[in-house]
């Protein structure tokens, strides 16, 4: 069996990110700052969208979830009871020659992958960002910025319970920023030091975990292909006995075939009580649930899928990356589900002449009250049309002189590349049906389709 090949290469992309507005470098008039990403107009769009399908399937369309909003800044003693702050750490070493820094548990030789020089013994480092909260830099004012939204969830347990009255099973779901200061980064927004977590800890009875966690790792699987990642894309593997997390009794990875190879997306672990159980023996606080069915105290087991909002966004965009031979050219194309597409509907007047100007700019500022639409009357309609191929926008709007005479416009699908031209009052509701996945060919009253070209 052969391995499966990428279908996107990370030059190309990247190329697109930038040269679209989707994802630009740090500080970029400053020479940049390494592994630190800017999301651009369409970039900010997609990653908005992505967290909202998110959020809807895991929060607003369950009655089993609830949501938080924690802070980035802790106490200090959530991470000694979690034990971040002596065992979040990866061994270092350092070029004698060059003096770059590596993960030691990455090389594969015992020389420097740069200038070939030797290396230095290991050393732990921990990934953790340290700063100071008040006005004197001493040890009593020393904070963190958190490496994972985890521990702001389940420091908030017996909030939750008391506050929402949930009954077990229930999860608590929260998007956020993170921070870990890795020895290495790279490929593109795959790792970098500042990210966005999107994070469910789902507690459950104890005896019920392993039934829960296959849920959970189905259920997350089946989202990423819900929203359009092609199945073969994606790939499950479960931990080994060695690689297991020391807080976790199994765990798997929801991987996708990145440019660079298969690549961690989500995982999903089982946490069993571990952290429940360190915040009650540090905090002195007791978190047990009290289970009024069965009459029983106990602390709950905990099943976490936890996946990146960054990763996210690089797999639904290598997966949406599309070149289609197009004449004497290629076409490029993202071929984005609608809901995480950053632009849905793009209005383009055939001429700028200002009776159709007049016209199109009515229908746009109609339709961008309820859809995310753009405008542009730039260059031949043909390369307006490959523009918006490129950002994802499905459908284009297009209005032309016979549309002052007939009350119509033409509606363009990205993909296909099929028209339709339907009256202006359906032309919401027949974008809208679009979006949702009707067939683009059930035509309102008096519409007519075609083929481009």
């Amino acid at each position: 069996m052969t391995e499966p090949v990428p279908t996107v290469d990370m030059e190309k992309l990247v190329s697109l990110c930038q040269r679209r507005g989707f994802i630009f470098q740090s500080s970029d008039i400053y020479g940049g700052l390494n592994s630190c990403w800017d999301y651009g107009p369409l970039g900010v769009e997609l990653k908005r969208n992505i967290k909202e399908a998110w959020w809807r399937a895991n929060v607003q369309e369950r009655d089993d979830m609830v949501g938080l909003d924690t802070s980035i800044l802790m106490h200090p003693n959530v991470w000694e009871a979690s034990g971040h702050l002596t065992g979040f750490s990866d061994p270092l070493v350092e070029c004698k020659q060059c003096h770059l820094r590596w993960r030691a548990d990455q090389l594969e030789g015992d020389r420097c992958p740069s200038c070939g020089g030797e290396l230095t013994e290991p050393r732990q480092f921990n990934m953790m960002f340290k700063t100071f909260m008040g006005p004197v830099e001493e040890d009593a004012a020393v904070v963190y910025l958190r490496p994972e939204t985890a521990q702001g969830i389940f420091v908030n347990f017996d909030n939750v319970v008391n506050t929402t009255r949930k009954r077990l099973p229930f999860g608590i779901a929260q998007i956020g920023k993170a921070f870990r200061n890795e020895i290495t980064t790279g490929n593109f927004i795959f790792r970098s030091r500042e990210f966005e977590q999107m994070e469910i800890e789902f507690f459950v009875k104890p005896g019920m975990d392993k039934e829960w966690f296959e849920y959970w790792v189905q259920e997350r699987l089946n989202w990423y292909s819900r929203l359009g990642i092609r199945r073969e894309n994606l790939q499950l593997r479960p931990h080994g006995e060695d690689e297991l997390a020391h807080y976790a009794s199994m765990c798997s990875d929801i991987e996708y075939l990145f440019p660079m190879g298969w690549s961690e997306l989500e995982g999903i672990a089982n946490r069993g009580d571990f952290d429940l159980r360190q915040h009650v023996e540090h905090s002195g606080k007791n978190l047990e649930y009290y289970d009024d069915v069965t009459n029983e105290h106990y602390l709950p087991y905990v099943i976490e899928p936890s996946a990146g909002v960054d990763r996210s966004a690089l797999a639904f965009l290598c997966d949406a990356y599309t070149e289609e031979p197009d004449k004497d050219e290629i076409r490029v194309l993202l071929k984005l589900h609608p809901d995480l597409a950053p632009v849905k509907v793009a209005v383009l007047p055939l001429s700028r002449k200002e009776n159709l100007t007049a016209f199109a700019r009515a229908i746009y500022a109609d339709l961008r009250q309820h859809l995310i639409t753009s405008y542009d009357d730039t260059q031949s309609i043909g390369r307006r049309y490959r523009r918006q191929d490129e950002v994802g926008t499905p459908y284009c709007v297009t209005v032309d002189f016979a549309s002052l005479e007939d009350n119509r416009v033409t509606i363009r699908e990205r993909d296909t590349m099929n028209q339709i031209r339907v009256p202006i009052g359906a032309l919401r509701d027949t974008l809208q049906a679009k979006l949702a996945g009707e067939d683009l060919f059930v035509l309102p009253e008096g519409g007519e389709v075609w083929k481009e070209g």
